[in-house]
């Protein structure tokens, strides 16, 4: 699976944050099954305990549903998905931001510099 933890942080924080991009990625479908606690915990070398604690938290934010002797799924509610979606984008672009004003730059900077490093991925893709 190729994930590597970051020791500082909560290993369930960032499996959830792995699953989601999944998620918004499709890679997991909506009402798709997700791997067994125990198998995604074999996959990524964690203890089955912080696989269900990864469950748990998302089937508190409606991210995943379980079905008792079925498992745990992915929501067919796309509106959840394209809200989680929208906050890890919001989340991630506020840090971005808070981050390049202090080092002083302005917000007419940023934007500058983001349209610049768009427009040369760009040309690399093409």
């Amino acid at each position: 699976m190729g994930l590597t933890f970051d020791n500082n942080r909560p290993i369930y924080l960032q499996l959830m944050e792995y699953l989601y991009g999944q998620i918004c990625r499709t890679d997991l479908k909506p009402g798709e099954k997700l791997p067994s606690v125990r198998e995604l915990a074999v996959k990524v070398g964690v203890n089955p305990n912080t696989v269900s604690r990864t469950y748990m938290e998302m089937e508190r934010k409606d991210i995943v549903v379980s079905k008792r002797g079925q498992g745990t799924f992915v929501t067919e509610d796309k509106t959840v998905i394209q809200e989680l979606r929208q906050k890890i984008a919001d989340d991630k672009i506020g840090d971005f931001i808070l981050m390049m004003n202090q080092i002083g730059l302005k917000n007419e900077e940023i934007l500058q510099l983001m349209e610049q490093k768009m427009a040369s991925r760009k040309e690399e893709k093409e």
